[in-house]
């Protein structure tokens, strides 16, 4: 086998030995003859040297052994104070070169876009449509075959409470997807759903439709690490927009459920089944079907994406390198999590306060979608007219969060999207908040709903981006994100009990309550952004202190191993 120099050495250079590649080869993307062991074995790491981040550049450096007596070379010359060698002449020219060109990242992102991001986008819309269509079925007659003797008032309720009592006790499983593969985990998370949804469709009594309603909770919790999952596959600034992509599935579940709800209860009067246990049976099975797809469709790792050249592997592995430990993309999730830096987490500011938010945004997003059906009819609306309503509002708010992801990714800012649309939201429910006391009429009253649906579904999306993107490192990020998720579930124990019928036809404390938590939101919002500040300029101090005392040593002649401190191609930094 040829040495580390004979393959460098191999490298196309600019006439006069300037270590830059020459244009042809730039622009023909030809594929380098260099593999992961390569990189392993000449210790080598990636700086970006010039470009945005449509056209990176990588620059690698090559380290040498300081027993060898060889100095470090970079392309303006060698380390002063070090010693030089033949070798060190060949290495200077052959200092920097591409390992990837812009079209071919361009093609792997597009590829996961298309086959990963959109299958995930696919089952948590199934999973949001098996947890949401409650609402729809309630008007649709569940209450009044399942209500007990006596009837109580407060059995919806519990159905609802109880599908979140378990999805916060198991949130924990978000963690699971480093340890166990995500083709079987996510076909048997699924698997469970879709069973335990259907089944639904058997309830005799509202007992027995609590127990379901607790199976169906831990089965979707585990789903909850998707956009941690992706972040084994996409950059930091590139995380808001394919979160966007799957968290908009759930706005389009919700009005496809009504939709499909308006269909099968316009079809059921003929039908021996009742409306509403056809409506879980309907909505119910797709997702047993899909378990089997998944775990035939989705990778554990780049590494082992079915859909990818091996060239492509490549590109997806290496263009991860300048922003994580290269554990996140080697394929070995059960050494990837650290306890240490999980638990460290729960000392972090900067991971409570994005938990504290979720918690607020997510009384309104848990209650809106399974009240609106029984709020629309409040308003003088019969049963298929609610339902036929109850969408429009949820697809405006897909649209909206493609695109005000795609803009914060672009910005990579996620403070002032978050901050418009919670004001937005806090607005829309503080005018359904006053409907009763304005004499406001129902179609005041059902436009307010949009800014309100819009508003929490793009917080709600940039939220979990944002807290995935302000931890360093895979273990942080995984308890972070456990974190966030166990903290803002407890959210919808509060929001599901926030429109009880006797409050209605406006429900107004309920409405006042979702409207101060989204403006506290939108205050907490700006409280993290100057405490992000605060670190980062903190961390620029650091780091220009380290890299002048590094100076002043090479300077002196006091640095004499030939060896330089790693420095890291893009420097962990708070998105603000």
């Amino acid at each position: 086998m040829a040495s580390s120099q004979d393959r460098l050495s191999l490298m196309p250079t600019l006439p006069g030995g300037s270590g830059e590649l020459s244009p042809s080869f730039a622009q023909t993307g030809a594929e380098l003859s260099l593999d992961d062991s390569d990189i392993d074995d000449l210790d080598l790491h990636a700086e970006v040297v010039g470009g945005g981040p449509s056209d990176d550049v990588y620059e690698m450096r090559e380290r040498v052994d300081a027993s060898t007596d060889r100095g470090r070379w970079h392309p303006d010359g060698p380390v002063p104070g070090q010693g030089h060698s033949r070798r060190d002449s060949s290495a200077s020219s052959v200092a920097s070169f591409q390992l990837y060109t812009p079209d071919e990242e361009d093609a792997v992102r597009r590829k996961f876009d298309r086959k990963l991001v959109v299958f995930m986008a696919l089952l948590y819309m199934l999973s949001f449509l098996d947890r949401s269509n409650i609402g729809n079925a309630r008007i649709a007659g569940m209450d009044e075959d399942l209500q007990s003797d006596p009837p109580r008032d407060d059995w919806y309720e519990w159905a609802l409470s109880a599908f979140y009592i378990s999805y916060i006790a198991f949130e924990w499983m978000s963690l699971l997807w480093r340890l166990i593969p995500a083709h079987i985990y996510v076909s048997m998370l699924v698997l469970t759903w879709g069973l335990t949804a259907s089944l639904q469709a058997v309830s005799t009594s509202y007992p027995m439709l609590i127990v379901l309603r607790l199976i169906l909770g831990i089965g979707e919790a585990g789903f909850t690490g998707v956009p941690f999952y992706l972040s084994f596959f996409f950059k930091r600034h590139e995380l808001a927009f394919r979160t966007a992509m799957f968290i908009s599935a759930a706005p389009l579940a919700t009005s496809f459920a009504s939709t499909l709800a308006w269909i099968i209860v316009k079809c059921a009067a003929a039908s021996p089944i009742a409306p509403w246990r056809l409506l879980f049976l309907v909505e119910g099975f797709p997702s047993v079907v899909v378990s089997v797809v998944a775990c035939n469709v989705i990778p554990d790792s780049p590494q082992t994406a079915s859909y990818l050249t091996k060239r492509e592997k490549k590109v997806a592995r290496l263009r991860l390198r300048a922003e994580q430990d290269p554990v996140s993309v080697s394929g070995k999730p059960s050494s990837a999590l650290r306890i240490r830096d999980v638990l460290l987490v729960l000392r972090d500011p900067a991971a409570w306060i994005p938990a504290a938010m979720f918690f607020l945004t997510n009384m309104a997003y848990s209650s809106l979608p399974v009240f609106l059906p029984k709020i629309l009819t409040d308003m003088g609306h019969d049963n298929l007219k609610a339902q036929a309503l109850s969408a429009p509002p949820y697809l405006a708010a897909f649209v909206f969060v493609l695109l005000t992801a795609h803009l914060s990714d672009r910005l990579r800012a996620r403070t002032l999207p978050i901050v418009f649309h919670a004001l937005a939201s806090a607005a829309g429910y503080a005018v359904l908040a006053f409907a009763e006391s304005w004499h406001l009429p129902p179609l005041i009253r059902y436009l307010a709903v949009y800014p309100a649906a819009i508003g929490f579904f793009n917080v709600v999306t940039l939220l979990i981006a944002w807290a995935i993107n302000n931890q360093s490192g895979p273990s942080r990020q995984g308890g972070g994100f456990a974190l966030l998720q166990f903290v803002g579930q407890c959210g919808p124990l509060v929001g599901t009990r926030l429109y009880p019928d006797r409050d209605g036809p406006f429900y107004t404390p309920g409405m006042r309550t979702c409207a101060i938590a989204m403006l506290a939101v939108a205050l907490l919002a700006a409280v993290l952004r100057f405490y992000l500040q605060y670190w980062n300029r903190r961390l620029d101090r650091q780091e220009h202190e380290m890299e002048s005392g590094r100076t002043a040593f090479e300077e002196e002649g006091l640095v004499s191993s030939g060896r330089r401190t790693k420095k890291s191609a893009e420097p962990f930094r708070y998105m603000l």
